[in-house]
């Protein structure tokens, strides 16, 4: 594998990064929406699935953690 030069690697990280697509400024705030309505919709989820799972083992076991 043929080694390059500091001064070429960083010319070739130039031409990768200009070549990516980023995204605008609307298309971030909109993922980032997103991203915190998922998780406060998992973190629902499981809150509900570990009240639920809690007062099953409580039943079983005929303990009341207060």
């Amino acid at each position: 594998m043929a080694r390059t030069n500091p001064f070429e690697f960083l010319q070739q990280v130039r031409t990768e990064v200009s070549k990516v697509t980023w995204p605008t400024r609307r298309e971030t705030v909109v993922t980032t929406i997103m991203v915190v309505i998922m998780s406060i919709i998992a973190a629902l989820f499981f809150l509900g699935v570990d009240w639920v799972l809690g007062t099953v083992v409580q039943l079983i076991l005929g303990i009341r953690f207060y």
